[in-house]
């Protein structure tokens, strides 16, 4: 992705203001001399930032501004580890909002719109930054947060809500519920707005058929704003990323090195615009690539791929290296399975043993369906797995983020 010339001009100004700093990036920067920085090539030979580093400045020491200038703090929804804890200045929950309103623009939201929000609020930039934008748009906000489902579902009967924004797990939930209860024809949902995690094409379609809705991808993470930094358009062919208030590279993950357009790499970001806590080339783990070209919607912001997996997603089975992605692929090409699944590895007897659960649709039959599987995985991702199809609705369901790859052999 070539840096354009208001990109530099606005990262220069980041560094010389981060150079002197006494927090985080004060002593990241200390050894820089940032006056030399004059070309795109020279800004890729800056260190990267990590996750680790982040969790190292806890709790301020990313903070890039004076203690009055901080309305907000917002952290990382992660379980474990120390939090990542992000502040916001003014500006910064602002251009939020912007960025966001925006995405709902794109996926063609007007102020006449009900949204309901069901992603958490609190210290997870989800809730929040769903809600500041579709206020920003003019739209009726409907905040209902996660969970209580039998509420949701007569809120969203009741309100009209012509817009989710949910994560694709409860998306899936809200949608089996919706059918289960026999109430399709009270729900009057025109569009989902999903994020958060990475979901397959099938799980994709069961959603939007289901629900009866068009479906956008939304983009972000907590430590770059969070969600709305990116979305989909009606085509369906990656995402659109606000590139006036973040550059993106799209890189190796072992090496560092910068790719081509259109190669598959780890997503970094930098900040053009953040105040409270700006970020220079944040290995976000995401795996993505850049998409070439124009886009048929006319949009002229650039494009990333739909997220592919994560850096840290892959699990390593006998020397293979394993994505959730592939195994959706697997999954993709067979048509009595659904879109649910778990896999499981652990080490029994001095090997490793895999366990693929599946959730298959009424009326399938199982065995076939598991030799299918069976012979899918090997042949295309390259080990063994015991395949155990189950019906739909018997995995667990979850109001956030599901987990798909449990490694017990640790």
């Amino acid at each position: 992705m070539k840096m354009k010339e208001s990109q530099f001009i606005l990262i220069k100004e980041q560094l010389k203001n981060l150079k002197v700093q006494k927090g985080f990036y004060g002593e990241k920067l200390k050894d820089t001399d940032v006056e030399s920085i004059n070309s795109q090539e020279d800004f890729q030979k800056l260190p990267f930032t990590w996750k680790g580093d982040l969790r190292e400045a806890y709790p301020l020491g990313l903070q890039a501004v004076p203690d009055g200038e901080v309305v907000r703090i917002h952290s990382s929804s992660g379980t474990t580890g120390t939090p990542v804890i992000i502040p916001y200045t003014a500006k910064d929950v602002s251009d939020w909002a912007e960025m966001f309103c925006r995405c709902y623009e794109t996926a063609g939201l007007t102020k006449f719109d009900r949204v309901h929000i069901t992603p958490g609020y609190g210290l997870w930039t989800a809730g929040i930054g769903f809600q500041a934008g579709a206020e920003k748009l003019g739209a009726m906000v409907i905040p209902m947060g996660p969970g209580n489902t039998d509420k949701q579902l007569k809120m969203m009967m009741d309100m009209k809500s012509t817009v989710l924004c949910a994560t694709s797990s409860y998306a899936l939930l809200l949608a089996e519920e919706i059918e289960k209860r026999g109430i399709k024809d009270k729900i009057y949902l025109k569009k989902g707005i999903i994020g958060s995690e990475r979901w397959g094409e099938k799980m994709r379609k069961r959603i939007a058929g289901e629900l009866g809705v068009k479906l956008y991808d939304i983009y972000g993470l907590t430590e770059v704003y969070g969600p709305g930094i990116g979305i989909s358009c009606d085509f369906e062919c990656g995402m659109h990323m606000w590139d006036d208030y973040i550059y993106f590279e799209i890189v190796d993950p072992k090496t560092g090195e910068n790719l081509p357009d259109g190669e598959i790499g780890e997503l970094v970001i930098t900040t053009l615009k953040k105040e409270g806590a700006p970020l220079i080339r944040y290995r976000t783990h995401d795996l993505t690539r850049v998409i070439p070209g124009d886009c048929p919607c006319g949009n002229k912001y650039p494009r990333i791929d739909t997220i592919l997996g994560r850096t840290d997603d892959m699990v390593k089975v006998k020397g293979v290296n394993i994505f959730p992605s592939q195994i959706e692929e697997v999954l993709s090409g067979v048509e009595g399975a659904s879109s649910e699944y778990q896999f499981m590895i652990d080490h029994l007897n001095g090997r490793d043993i895999c366990t693929l659960f599946v959730e298959t649709n009424p009326g399938v039959n199982k065995y076939a369906a598991e030799i299918e599987i069976q012979n899918k995985f090997k042949s295309s991702i390259g080990i063994s797995v015991e395949v155990k199809p189950t019906d739909i609705g018997e995995l667990p369901r979850s109001e956030k983020k599901s987990t798909r790859i449990f490694d017990n052999r640790y």
